[in-house]
């Protein structure tokens, strides 16, 4: 038996659920393709120092292809190992984890190993299997490692999950999260029903992924019924890759909006903030060609505050696509105040050190 979520300490799981940035961690590669040591172990420290909640390793925007090269383990650890030299303070560290039941659970028992909390569950490789296999795919992994539920949208692999499904993964006791990230309003309603259907709307933290539309996420009650009554579910924080560029103002962002949302009524300029985070995911996640660069797009970002050295991709496919610079171009000078650039600068040095 793995971990449950009993185990993980209550510092950490009051961070879940008070709702946190967890941004997706990058993979820092040199002009060779290799990992670059000392340049992850800068973006762990800017993570850390901006007011991350957590970290997501070894996701989408860490590359699943770090599985293909053998850097699977050696960057979960690294983020570990970095993120523990420099803070005392409680992180819910997240692994990724997919592929088959065998890799899925092999994956899980490595980064209970690590020292992780929990795995964010992707559900790919299980394309085109029936749901009764797919949970029950689930419930193997769940008995090694606390899940976060992935709801991945199909443009990047993803499959369509109803109702009916999210009813039957918050019913596994060893949930502890859902990651909604269909980028389909319908589709984040079925995840809402399906907590409120199993009865997990105090037990799941639930957390926006759907980067088209951060801001509303966040201050949005959503409410589904049960038992002729309308149940509440809040989003609580974000587990995005859009959060792991200008975090230090994603994390200025969710308080902001965290306050917002406990008031009456929602301030015009906090619902005006919506419009103008997704544009600039627009430009970072490269949405005009179906998201090909929206992993070079993040390290863009962070190669120009000097964060990363380049752009480089496991895969030398990837890449920006054309006229997508002149787009983050365009988003870095019309919405400067969401950026944190000053920060980065003050601090890059140490971080790099």
């Amino acid at each position: 038996m793995g971990l449950h979520r009993n185990d993980i300490p209550d510092d950490v799981r009051s961070v879940l659920m008070q709702g946190a940035v967890i941004p997706a961690h990058p993979l820092a590669l040199d002009a060779s393709r290799r990992f670059d040591r000392r340049r992850q172990r800068a973006l762990t420290r800017y993570y850390v120092d901006a007011g991350s909640g957590g970290l997501a390793v070894g996701v989408h925007t860490t590359q699943f292809e770090i599985r293909d090269v053998g850097l699977y383990e050696p960057v979960l650890a690294a983020a570990m190992e970095d993120a523990r030299a420099w803070t005392d303070r409680p992180l819910v560290m997240i692994a990724g984890v997919c592929g088959q039941t065998d890799q899925a659970v092999a994956e899980a028992k490595l980064a209970v190993s690590l020292g992780y909390h929990a795995g964010l569950l992707s559900l790919a490789a299980m394309k085109g299997r029936s749901q009764a296999e797919i949970v029950a795919h689930c419930r193997d992994v769940a008995e090694q490692i606390p899940l976060v539920g992935f709801y991945l949208q199909p443009a990047v692999g993803g499959m369509n999950l109803d109702a009916s499904f999210w009813a039957e993964f918050c019913a596994i006791d060893n949930v502890i999260a859902i990651k909604a990230a269909p980028f389909n309003r319908y589709r984040t309603l079925d995840v809402v029903r399906g907590i409120v259907a199993a009865g997990a709307e105090d037990r799941i933290a639930f957390y926006t992924g759907n980067d088209d539309h951060i801001v509303l996420d966040l201050v949005t009650p959503f409410v589904a019924a049960r038992d002729g009554k309308q149940v509440e579910v809040r989003v609580r924080g974000g587990l995005l890759g859009h959060w792991s560029v200008w975090t230090r103002g994603a994390v200025d962002l969710l308080a902001r909006l965290k306050a917002a949302a406990a008031e009456p009524a929602v301030p015009a300029d906090i619902l005006a903030l919506d419009a103008r985070v997704t544009d600039c995911n627009a430009a970072f996640f490269d949405v005009a060609n179906d998201f090909h660069g929206c992993i070079a797009g993040c390290h863009e970002v962070l190669r120009r505050q000097g964060l990363l050295d380049g752009i480089w991709c496991l895969n030398p496919k990837e890449g920006l696509s054309p006229g997508q610079s002149a787009l983050i171009d365009r988003v870095s000078r019309e919405h400067a105040d969401l950026a944190d650039d000053a920060f980065v600068a003050a601090n890059l040095e140490r971080w790099l050190a």
